[in-house]
């Protein structure tokens, strides 16, 4: 199975996200957009994974330890690539995020996960391969209270790409 983890949003967040990704189609010429079910913020790609290592990556998942925090997302990007770009929405600096990441990361590669070596730079996919002449710009924050995160497994399903959530961890409150 293709794995990742991630950060999903509830269906306000996820709106938003959608009027995005529809005023960026109006003013471009061509691209393929991220369909409002499958917009996320990936924390670690697994990629192709058996049995055993599903096992093990919810056990590195129950590792985790993290309080539920606020997310905002607050400017439009893009990634230049050449025969079009891919453009997201951007997440405003988040330290518990990060931490998050950065303490995921560290107990996958610990158990023999190839991840990226690439700066973590959470963003939400909106299109691929888009050519437009739209902007990057910062737009009115919005967001949402993050609680949770999801083992997703990604697939084809008559041609559509369809990810589903078949694990998830719970930030539970700390008080201090």
């Amino acid at each position: 199975m293709r794995l990742f983890i991630a950060i999903n949003f509830n269906a306000d967040t996820k709106d938003r996200l959608q009027a995005l990704s529809d005023e960026l189609r109006k003013v471009s010429s061509r691209g393929r957009y991220s369909l409002r079910e499958n917009l996320h913020i990936t924390l670690a790609f697994l990629g192709e994974c058996g049995a055993e290592r599903i096992a093990t990556v919810k056990s590195v998942m129950n590792e985790i330890v993290f309080s539920p925090f606020n997310l905002q997302i607050d400017r439009i990007g893009r990634f230049n690539r050449n025969g079009g770009d891919i453009w997201w929405a951007g997440v405003r600096k988040n330290s518990t995020l990060s931490e998050l990441h950065q303490n995921l990361s560290a107990r996958l590669r610990e158990q023999n996960f190839c991840l990226e070596a690439r700066k973590f730079s959470p963003h939400i996919t909106l299109g691929r391969e888009i050519v437009t002449k739209a902007q990057q710009r910062q737009i009115e924050p919005f967001g949402e209270t993050i609680s949770r995160v999801d083992l997703m497994k990604s697939e084809r399903i008559n041609g559509k790409l369809t990810y589903t959530a078949i694990y998830d961890k719970e930030g539970r409150a700390v008080f201090r």
